[in-house]
């Protein structure tokens, strides 16, 4: 999941909600300032910050559109005068891809239902994730690559109960 937001109450109030719809975190990484375009600024305004996380709980790969929906109605309910003060990314992470939902169509993105749209982010090739094209500045940040990498071994063992190898 990945959240952008400017105040930190706001961060507080959307963790608590999705901790309360799928359970406890696995992982948070640090807010670091999201630099890497002003397309948020003009509805969040300045200074905003990024932040990944992922979840104890693994969900069905089926269940990307729902989640999506009710990150849509997290930003709806913390938004204030029609701007939202949060923006919520969540996707699905494989030993084979990372997905992102969206409700933007373009050439890349597969349409699932309910108006949300399936975006092929990463692949992982030659032991790690790769960026692929139109893959976003955020997403092509080597502690992101990283920390999904380890969670990869995570998703490993959690499926299968043995330890991943050595890549």
């Amino acid at each position: 999941m990945g959240l952008l937001f400017r105040e930190p109450n706001i961060q507080q109030q959307t963790l608590k909600a999705l901790t309360e719809r799928f359970g406890p975190f696995d992982f948070l990484s640090e807010p670091k300032p999201f630099t890497f375009t002003d397309y948020y600024e003009k509805e969040m305004g300045g200074s905003i910050y990024r932040q990944t996380g992922s979840f104890e709980q693994l969900v069905p790969p089926d269940s990307l559109p729902d989640i999506k929906l009710f990150t849509n109605r997290l930003e709806r309910d913390f938004s204030e005068e029609n701007r939202r003060m949060v923006n919520i990314d969540p996707g699905l992470l494989s030993e084979e891809r990372l997905v992102l939902a969206t409700g933007k169509n373009y050439i890349h993105r597969v349409y699932l239902r309910n108006g949300i749209f399936a975006d092929l982010t990463l692949i992982y090739e030659q032991g790690a994730y790769r960026p692929l094209t139109w893959t976003y500045p955020d997403y092509r940040e080597p502690d992101l690559l990283h920390f999904l990498g380890i969670l990869r071994q995570k998703l490993i063992f959690q499926r299968t109960s043995r330890l991943p190898r050595k890549v």
